[in-house]
């Protein structure tokens, strides 16, 4: 899939004598979710495939993937798709919601919303909690608010109601909007549960009030609500933010002695805490520690470790870091940005070439924000074939380029008087499908 043309991809896949399975083309499926067009065109091939059926899964995973490129009109003409089949429900419409207030489209996932019930979907409270959950995650609970008070005498709110618009005041931050919110939960009967309580921690901790996040978790620990291992990460995180390095391993110690397990969450916290205050032996310490008791790191691990090292000035380390990390956990996408732009930083673009190629290796899809770091990489040491090569790459995968990064390219070639390979890639950039809402 990733190294086929486009027109070709169909026939390579006939002449493979693959026997597709639900599992695989859902494996597939997430695996190439940044892929763009290319897991479109890979959907559709397995859709004609005999005795196969699409999975609710994938039909999920793919509208997801379109969504990240813009392809609406496509993203739609699937939903007609399952329409068809019968196979539309609830989660469906909260995944094109969470698409486009990622998006910004509000108006579209408002939209979304409405329209379910012309589709023969029946809206119910976990749609209605999905669209306010859809607006706080993108940073707009303004909007999640003045739905929840047009909407709220529609569906009866209940504790994940409330705890969703809890956690958008929190993220504002606006603590005395999440009090009153708090307040009005309890005001009409419903009890706060532990992640409730878990949100006001987090909440009190974001605006700085750490110690009465303290007073939170001992009223919650009288009520018989026992405090999570994530509303330990959440104390010892925000110990670490303070430089209270003492107070996040006391925090630590305390959970162990709870008998509350440290998960990977906890030990991230514990490791981002001895990373701000430069205390690398320790961060060490912990995931060998975390290494004998049989608790995987993930790329959070890895991330954490290299943006202090990065940030530092480390580099050489930060390297190291990532040598070691690859061997025992999958990095991220923010895992190869992030080593892509360091050594484009430090001059020493064959590097990052290199981390690219390892990626391409490994079958990782890059995103349009790995792509423009490495194509602005280039731009700026004057690579502007292999940057043109680059761009070409990212719009086969139906993956349009930032404004600022083509502007970059551009302004390169018209320097270079190779208006021709601009006019070539600004053709391919109209080819991409721009339709707009379409039901």
């Amino acid at each position: 899939m990733m190294s086929s043309p486009k027109l070709s991809l169909e026939s390579i896949l006939n002449e493979s004598g693959i026997r597709v399975s639900t599992e695989l083309v859902e494996e597939i499926l997430r695996k190439f979710e940044n892929a763009g067009m290319q897991s479109y065109r890979f959907f559709e091939w397995v859709g004609k495939q005999r005795n196969y059926t699409h999975s609710v899964i994938s039909y999920h995973t793919i509208i997801g993937s379109l969504a990240k490129i813009r392809q609406y009109k496509l993203m739609w003409d699937v939903v007609s798709s399952m329409r068809s089949k019968g196979v539309l429900n609830v989660e469906t419409f909260c995944v094109i919601m969470r698409k486009y207030a990622r998006a910004q489209r509000v108006d579209e996932a408002i939209y979304t919303f409405n329209v379910m019930e012309k589709y023969g979907v029946q809206q119910n409270l976990a749609a209605f909690n999905s669209l306010l959950s859809a607006f706080c995650k993108s940073k707009n609970v303004r909007k999640a608010q003045e739905i929840f008070d047009s909407m709220k005498d529609r569906f009866v709110p209940d504790s994940k109601t409330y705890s969703i618009l809890l956690e958008g005041w929190g993220k504002s931050p606006n603590l005395p909007k999440a009090r009153e919110i708090f307040r009005e939960m309890i005001g009409n009967g419903c009890d706060p549960d532990i992640v409730t309580y878990g949100i006001m921690v987090d909440v009190l901790c974001k605006t700085g009030r750490v110690d009465e996040a303290i007073n939170v978790v001992r009223e919650m620990d009288g009520n018989g609500c026992r405090p999570t291992s994530f509303i330990y990460s959440v104390l010892i995180h925000t110990y670490g933010i303070d430089n209270r390095i003492e107070d996040a391993i006391d925090a630590f110690l305390e959970m162990e002695k709870n008998g509350i397990v440290a998960d990977v969450v906890v030990y991230n916290a514990l490791i981002g805490a001895f990373c701000k205050v430069s205390r690398f032996k320790n961060v060490y310490r912990v995931l060998d520690e975390m290494d004998k008791k049989g608790i995987p790191s993930n790329s959070r691990t890895c991330n954490v470790i290299l943006n202090s090292l990065i940030s530092r000035g480390d580099t050489d380390e930060a390297f190291t870091v990532f040598r070691r990390m690859i061997k025992i956990c999958e990095p991220d996408v923010d895992t190869y940005t992030m080593m892509i732009k360091m050594f484009c930083e430090i001059d020493k673009l064959e590097m990052a070439l290199k981390v690219w190629k390892y990626m391409s290796l490994k079958r990782f899809v890059p995103s349009m924000h790995t792509f423009s770091v490495l194509i602005n990489g280039l731009c700026a040491k004057g690579e502007v074939t292999k940057a043109c090569v680059l761009v070409e790459e990212m719009l086969e995968k139906g993956i349009q380029p930032s404004g600022s990064t083509f502007g970059r390219l551009r302004q390169l070639l018209i320097k270079e008087k190779r208006e021709d390979v601009l006019e070539f890639l600004i053709e391919k950039m109209n080819l991409l499908v721009k339709e707009p809402l379409c039901d």
